[in-house]
Formats: structure tokens, C-alpha cells, sequence
């Protein structure tokens, strides 16, 4: 593939590894960051010493707190900032962009308020861009260990699919393509709630039963909703849904499972998410989830547990509760015919 100019735009723990992915592959590669001092420091000791201490970056690799210099010659751009400044940073890079920039969404969180997905905000922001998003279990500091991983790019443009795969796939990081944004922004979003409830169970003492059961029901309640809202059913049985549910729910290098041990260990949600010193995207997409399934009339029981455990101070046994009123309920319950359609 010929080599491009590509921009990454957030210097966190998953902009630097997918940077390092896409310089590996020969491409031109600026890594925006906002702190000037961490640019420097980046340039200088070829490391991000803040999220990956001792892993060295690629020479093709180049830091800057300039978002125009970013952006300005890119011919793809990937955004990887957290959801509650993404509307903010794709405004400013509109002026600067290419006509007809790929761009590429690796957040997995949904807009406070409007319910936006980024994949809609980019379209919103840079009308004349074409848009894809990334997602799948793609823990960061596994990825820059080199294990074996795959991901999902979603696009409605197939030839922007191909370009994203060509860019991103690796001997160690694999790309499958889909067709449904939605639905696989949807899977990366949603996965982050059940990933605390995931966290709490743990740090009960819970096991594996309890885990294997709340991995379940989490897809069923994931899938339910993504119905609602017109995704595609069978993207929640792939990388983007289940695979992204399994791993976030599986081990503390997930911060959102983080979270949720910390919770069940009783730590109140101020002190967890001043230690984390990241954000943890499920506490923000929580709100706006039961928010929306209520006005849909849709039941999601365990979103339900565990926002009365974060918001109402209610003991974990609210999630045992909610397991428990399903009980009566279908195991496997979606089908794609009754999936009620939202304008998006």
C-alpha cells in the first residue's frame, strides 16, 4: 500500500498503540496531544511515558500539540479522544482538513445530551468527510505487547473499509470490516456499563458462573437496545459486541472493570475516578442509556441495578435483583424484524 500521511488525535493509552500500528506499516504518522510538555518528552525519548512506560515508538512517529499542523496534509485522520471533548476537537479540525478526509472514530462513547454517536458527530462537524469507526476488544497495553488481537471497521463506503484495513492490519492486529456503524458503535459503547457491573461482581467474590451469566444477559440487554434504535442484531454476536463484552469484563485492564472493583470494594465514585486518572467511559454513557430506555420503553434490568447503585447509593444486591426478574425471560430474544427504526 502506498504510504500516507495519516493523523492521530489523542495522545492517550489507544491513540498511542494504533499511532505505533499505522507508522509500523509505513505511513507518515503526527500523534496530536494537547500537553505541550508530553510532546516534547515523546519526541525526544520515543515513549509515552504517561500510558506506556518502556514501549518505544516508531521513528515514522511525530508528536504535536498543533492541530492544524496535525491535520492539514493528512489524508486519513483518526480521533481518539475522550467522547466528552469530541464535538469540540472535530470543530476545530474542519477549517484545516482535506476535501474528502477519511475520517476515523476510535471512541466508544456516546455524546451527553443529543445521545450522538461520534460516527454522527464527525458527519455533523466535516459534512464533506467520509466516516468509519473503529471498535472491537482491543485492550491497549496487550496490543502493545503484540498479542494477537482483532478489531471491526465500520463504514457505509466499502472502499473505505478496504483503506482502513489496508492501513491498520498488522501480523498481530487484525481488521474485519462491517457495514453497520451503528450497531458496532453501539456494541463499544454499551460493553463499558456492563463492564463495572462485571467489576463489582468480582470484587464480591462472585466467580465464574456469575460472570458467564452477567456477560449474557449484559448481550441480551445490549442487543435489545440496539434494536430499538435500528442496529443489526447479528453485529452484537461479533467482535464489537461479545468480543468487546467478554474481555472488558474479564480483567482489570479494563478501566471500566477497574471501576467496578473499586465500587464493590466501597470507594465512592469521586475517589475511584480521581485514582483512575482516565476517563471511564460507562460511568458518563450509563446516564444517557436509562435515560433513553426510558423513554423507549425499553427494559434493561442490570443498566437499571447499576445505576441505582451509582446515583441512588444502593448495594450491589440490586444487581442480583435484576438477574433474578429476568429469570422468566427468553435466553436468546432478538430477531432482526423487530428491530423499531431511529433517524441517524
Amino acid at each position: 500500500m502506498e504510504a500516507k500521511n495519516v493523523a492521530v488525535l489523542g495522545g492517550g493509552s489507544f491513540g498511542t498503540v494504533i499511532a505505533s500500528i499505522i507508522a509500523q506499516n509505513g505511513h507518515n504518522t503526527l500523534l496530536w496531544m494537547r500537553d505541550a510538555d508530553q510532546v516534547e518528552s515523546l519526541n525526544r525519548d520515543r515513549e509515552n511515558s504517561t500510558y506506556h512506560p518502556g514501549f518505544t515508538l516508531h521513528d515514522k512517529i511525530n508528536a504535536t500539540d498543533n492541530l492544524e499542523l496535525a491535520v492539514a496534509e493528512a489524508d486519513m485522520v483518526f480521533v481518539a479522544v475522550p467522547s466528552s471533548g469530541f464535538r469540540q476537537v472535530v470543530r476545530k479540525v474542519q477549517p484545516f482538513v482535506k476535501e474528502g478526509v477519511i475520517l476515523v472514530s476510535l471512541t466508544k462513547g456516546i455524546e451527553a445530551k443529543t445521545f450522538k454517536l461520534m460516527s454522527q458527530i464527525l458527519t455533523e462537524e466535516v459534512p464533506s468527510a467520509k466516516v468509519a469507526v473503529v471498535s472491537g476488544p482491543n485492550l491497549a497495553a496487550e496490543i502493545a505487547n503484540s498479542s494477537p488481537t482483532g478489531t471491526v471497521v465500520a463504514s457505509i463506503d466499502a472502499e473505505v473499509r478496504k483503506t482502513v484495513q489496508k492501513t491498520l492490519r498488522s501480523l498481530t492486529f487484525r481488521v474485519y470490516a462491517n457495514d453497520d456503524m451503528f450497531g458496532v458503535e453501539l456494541g463499544g459503547s454499551l460493553k463499558n456499563i456492563y463492564a463495572i457491573l462485571a467489576g463489582m461482581a468480582e470484587s464480591r467474590g462472585m466467580g465464574h458462573n456469575t460472570n458467564s451469566m452477567l456477560v449474557t444477559r449484559s448481550l441480551t440487554e445490549m442487543a435489545r437496545f440496539g434494536i430499538a434504535l435500528g442496529a443489526d442484531p447479528m453485529t452484537f454476536l461479533g467482535l464489537a459486541g461479545v468480543g468487546d463484552l467478554i474481555v472488558t469484563c474479564s480483567t482489570p485492564l479494563s478501566r471500566n472493570f477497574r471501576v467496578g472493583e473499586a465500587l464493590g470494594d466501597g470507594k465512592s465514585l469521586k475517589t475511584i475516578l480521581a485514582e483512575l486518572g482516565q476517563v471511564a467511559e460507562g460511568v458518563n454513557t450509563l446516564k444517557q442509556v436509562i435515560e433513553k430506555a426510558k423513554s423507549l420503553e425499553i427494559g434493561m434490568p442490570l443498566a437499571q441495578g447499576l445505576y441505582e447503585i451509582i446515583y441512588n447509593n444502593q448495594d450491589i444486591e440490586h444487581i442480583i435483583i435484576a438477574l433474578l426478574l429476568e429469570e422468566g425471560g427468553l435466553d436468546v430474544e432478538f430477531e432482526a424484524g423487530q428491530a423499531k427504526q431511529l433517524d441517524h
